[in-house]
């Protein structure tokens, strides 16, 4: 396995890490929305638990080096974005000025480049 987390059959260790993380905030974070409220909360989690099981199934799967390179981008929108609703909710503050949009813009940027991915060709 590589300093990565990138095994020799091309799972990544990161990624499934990185899913039962996500995977679990969304879950708490859930349950707090509901027993304390909090519409920033609620959304938080909701993009948590939509964006769990694709980082599960890339890091289970592998795939080409693009596929994890966007699901490392992913990665870094998600708590770029709910950290900062989060931030809002539980701090009565933005986590840093511009933090959610550049969340969401990395979020986006990543399923593009997952789709990307489904034409990126291996070098021969």
């Amino acid at each position: 396995m590589s300093l990565t987390g990138q095994a020799s059959d091309g799972r990544s260790r990161v990624l499934v890490l990185a899913a039962g993380l996500v995977g679990a905030a969304g879950v708490a974070l859930s349950a707090a929305a509901a027993h304390r409220g909090g519409a920033f909360t609620g959304t938080a989690a909701n993009f948590l638990l939509m964006h769990a099981p694709v980082l599960l199934a890339v890091g289970l799967a592998g795939g080409n080096r693009c596929l994890r390179i966007a699901s490392l981008v992913l990665l870094a929108g998600l708590l770029l974005f709910c950290g900062d609703l989060l931030a809002r909710d539980f701090l009565g503050s933005r986590l840093f000025p511009m933090s959610a949009p550049i969340g969401g813009t990395l979020l986006i940027a990543g399923w593009v480049a997952i789709a990307v991915s489904a034409l990126w060709r291996p070098r021969p």
